[in-house]
């Protein structure tokens, strides 16, 4: 139904937005309130569908990149047992990527986009992977403190108002 005004023209919601994008708005806002979760065929505003993008986006593309300097050292770790951790490791650390590549699709962005923004350095990843690992134990530093520290940062992601991305955490 179109609201009219005073002088019988289609009256518009607030800020010049028309009424039923209003109301969509408000349920959308009133949902979040609710500590409920907004799925992808629910209403969002283009806003926070970009923002969740480059953040998932951002957080694919450091578990992709994240593998790699682990991966470097398969084939020289000190032990088969080792080698064996660390390809576990790199396999968790892809499987992430993958899901939040996933999480990414449901809001309309496509993999093979986010995956050419990376490598054409449009789109960032955590530049802790930046930096050498030139012995085996700077391996290990990366284990405890950087996935450490990730799972600090993780923890309230498991509480994001966008369903697949909590659901991947």
């Amino acid at each position: 139904m179109t609201t009219t005004d005073s002088a019988g023209a289609p009256s518009r919601g607030t800020e010049g937005t028309p009424p039923a994008e209003d109301a969509l708005r408000q349920h959308f806002e009133a949902t979040i309130a609710r500590d409920q979760r907004i799925e992808p065929r629910d209403w969002m505003p283009e806003g926070y569908r970009g923002t969740l993008v480059r953040q998932i986006a951002q957080h694919a593309h450091s578990e992709i990149i994240g593998m790699q300097p682990e991966g470097e050292w398969i084939t020289r770790a000190p032990s088969l047992r080792r080698k064996a951790i660390l390809f576990a490791k790199v396999q968790d650390e892809a499987g992430h990527g993958l899901y939040l590549y996933s999480a990414a699709e449901t809001l309309g962005a496509d993999r093979g986009d986010l995956t050419a923004r990376l490598i054409e350095g449009r789109q960032k990843y955590s530049s802790i992977f930046n930096y050498p690992t030139v012995s085996f134990a700077d391996v290990g530093v990366i284990g405890w403190f950087v996935d450490g520290a990730a799972i600090c940062n993780q923890v309230p992601l498991c509480r994001s108002s966008y369903g697949p991305y909590a659901r991947a955490m």
